[in-house]
């Protein structure tokens, strides 16, 4: 096991127990939904009315010119029936993705941007750390980094070592050159680069600067179909998550573009020691570890939900299990986006664009993997305007859903035997992305 556990509340204690038989040691590991290495973490809480106390969250949303955008300071109940708002910042205005730091009580965003290059008419993409108020949901601006290559879209932290990733998706969109080419006239297509970035922190959370920037290179099948950008949504690189390892050695890139899964060493810079090539229009998107060994992704052109295995002194990934998001009724258009492990371990939960579900899926001792059930959601415009992200708290009594066509933000409760979700409540949000627990 990857993370020490610390005793739950009785009656989780007693659940457990019950449990144990049946589990693995691989669907025993607890998985923060952060993605974070601190070890301290990683652990359940050890308030004894953890469950009776209510929770702190944070929703980033999309702002246009209709709505606000920024970042939302939420309360939710101990029953999970009433969520209050705290607060709200309306800057960073594209707040796609956050990540909360309980050891610093920092909030980190991105600012989803692409400078139109001839600003300065809107700010360029960044990346911002915040100073929390957990009692009041108040966040202050500590500082910003700009982070180089449009549409920072992931965060992932090693607070342990002072280190912040970013991955910056790049947008679709290309410059047409005229070329003049082995004696004929014709076009070749520039595309935004995107990038893998390593920030230094502070002490104080603060961001301190770029330590290392990695620029992806090569393209996947163009055109495919995907219904983003037109067919062309692997005509070059796209980094849609940077995922560091449980003992803080590497970082795993999904690059979504290529099909790949890239995996760096962590030192004082990010130096590529092995990758992994999924079949054309895959798309790796986002991944989980569960401990050290395994951790699970999914594919998202392809909505496939993977298991794997990584070998911890070489960074090999090797395929274990392999399933359709989807149930077998399904005949659409889908693209899936997020991925959860369940603190208990057993279930893997994931949101599917088109079939517009979040969908569950059972984990047995060796990594094979079963779609269980799933609960519907509002129905996505298209992928790049659906359901994109949810979160659990730290118990996994309740998951959160950012429904963004329906703009609200909805309560489901968790059945920890079963995986099954049932709705609790909504409240209303215009355009949610994102959702993070602050639970120190």
């Amino acid at each position: 096991m990857g993370y020490a556990q610390k005793p739950f509340i009785a009656n989780v204690i007693l659940l457990m127990c019950c449990m144990a038989g049946g589990q693995s040691a691989l669907t025993l590991a607890a998985e923060s939904s952060t993605q974070q290495v601190d070890m301290k973490m990683n652990t359940m809480p050890e308030t004894i009315n953890a469950n009776k106390m209510p929770r702190t969250l944070f929703v980033g949303t999309y702002g246009d010119e209709h709505q606000p955008g920024g970042i939302y300071s939420l309360r939710l109940s101990s029953d999970g029936k009433k969520i209050e708002q705290l607060n709200h910042l309306a800057n960073p205005k594209l707040a796609g993705y956050l990540m909360y730091d309980p050891k610093t009580t920092i909030l980190y965003s991105v600012d989803e941007r692409k400078n139109d290059g001839r600003g300065p008419v809107e700010p360029a993409a960044s990346v911002m750390a915040f100073s929390v108020n957990l009692e009041s949901g108040h966040l202050s601006l500590l500082n910003e980094q700009i982070a180089p290559g449009p549409r920072p879209t992931f965060l992932s932290l090693d607070s342990h070592n002072g280190r912040l990733f970013s991955a910056n998706h790049g947008d679709f969109e290309h410059v047409e050159k005229v070329v003049f080419k082995d004696g004929k006239w014709g076009s070749e297509y520039v595309y935004d680069d995107s990038t893998v970035i390593m920030y230094g922190l502070n002490k104080d959370g603060s961001i301190s600067g770029i330590n290392d920037l990695v620029i992806l290179q090569g393209h996947g099948k163009d055109p495919n179909h995907s219904k983003q950008a037109g067919g062309h949504a692997q005509a070059s690189p796209h980094a849609h998550s940077a995922v560091i390892s449980p003992n803080g050695k590497y970082l795993l890139v999904c690059d979504k573009g290529t099909d790949t899964v890239l995996v760096y060493s962590v030192t004082e810079k990010l130096n590529l020691v092995n990758s992994y090539k999924f079949p054309d229009e895959s798309a790796p998107r986002h991944l989980v570890f569960a401990d050290n060994k395994h951790l699970y992704l999914n594919l998202e052109i392809s909505s496939e939900l993977a298991s794997m295995e990584f070998d911890t002194k070489t960074g090999e990934l090797t395929l274990l299990d392999k399933i359709s998001t989807l149930d077998n009724s399904y005949r659409g258009h889908n693209e899936s986006a997020e991925i959860r492990l369940h603190p208990n371990g057993r279930f893997i939960y994931v949101n599917n664009r088109g079939e517009d579900t979040i969908a569950w899926y059972s984990i047995d001792e060796k990594a094979k993997l079963t779609r269980i059930g799933a609960v519907k959601l509002a129905k996505s415009i298209h992928p790049g305007l659906a359901s994109r992200s949810f979160a659990f708290d730290s118990t996994g009594q309740y998951l959160v859903s950012a429904d963004r066509p329906d703009n609200k933000v909805k309560v489901y409760n968790v059945n920890a035997d079963t995986g099954v979700l049932d709705f609790v409540s909504d409240f209303t949000l215009p355009q949610p992305a994102f959702i993070v627990f602050a639970e120190n």
